[in-house]
């Protein structure tokens, strides 16, 4: 299945994409284990004992592959984010300051587990990042779709872009800006990509809708895979539906 058909088929229904990967075994199990034990945690040295714990809680927040680092995630949570000089404010990218937020036991103390954005917001997010994981199993290029539209409202400028090496490799992708520009200075980078986008269009639905559809397409087109785009040979279409067809032109 090509990639725009594959984005399409999530999107269009996403609420129950979603739905149906909150009951997965996998996911069900972990999120019954996180909402079981997490308003139990009072600060942030027991949050951190609790690996399977703050293994849940980490994911939801882009960090799962930082679980290992417990001392600086205790000095992050334990911070807060309240000063321009914490840690969660000087780490780049945002994911740390996000999740600081969530867990904030500098300024709410025991009640920070308690909160809205320790209980559903959290489990929400597990949930959502769940599901764009287990489409980039599937295609690499639905993940990467999944996360910049979820990121997108949060985009303030090219800074951000070029701070998050997948919201990169989309924009590079659908505006064929070659990877080899990352070498260029950074404010090159950030001037070609001002150039290219407007980053005031990721917070309109619609545009930002069109923008993943020339990704999906642009993606395809440039990697030579079972879901790539076929030319027409000799009257027949190789695989090209008759769908992406007319999105390809509407998109030209």
């Amino acid at each position: 299945m090509d990639t725009l058909t594959s984005l399409t088929t999530v999107t269009r229904s996403l609420s129950k994409s979603l739905s149906r990967t909150a009951t997965t075994p996998t996911v069900a199990r972990e999120t019954a284990y996180y909402q079981a034990k997490i308003a139990k945690v009072t600060t942030a040295a027991e949050f951190v004992k609790d690996e399977r714990l703050l293994n849940y809680a980490m994911k939801a927040f882009g960090l799962g592959d930082m679980t290992y680092a417990k001392g600086l995630v205790k000095k992050v949570l334990e911070g807060g984010i309240d000063s321009k000089t914490s840690l969660a404010n000087t780490l780049s990218g945002g994911r740390y300051k996000e999740f600081a937020a969530a867990f904030n036991f500098k300024a709410n103390g025991a009640a920070t587990t308690s909160l809205a954005a320790a209980k559903t917001t959290t489990v929400d997010n597990y949930v959502r990042q769940a599901l764009e994981d287990t489409s980039s199993e599937v295609n690499p290029a639905v993940g990467l779709a999944l996360y910049f539209e979820r990121k997108a409202p949060t985009i303030t400028s090219a800074y951000s872009i070029l701070g998050d090496k997948s919201l990169l490799k989309v924009v590079q992708t659908i505006f064929d800006i070659p990877a080899s520009s990352s070498a260029q200075p950074i404010e090159s980078q950030y001037a070609l990509i001002n150039q290219k986008l407007n980053v005031a269009d990721l917070k309109d639905p619609t545009k930002l809708t069109r923008l993943l559809q020339r990704f999906a397409v642009s993606y395809d087109a440039s990697n030579s895979s079972a879901s790539a785009p076929n030319i027409l040979l000799g009257g027949n279409s190789i695989g090209l539906n008759s769908d992406l067809l007319m999105s390809i032109q509407k998109l030209r």
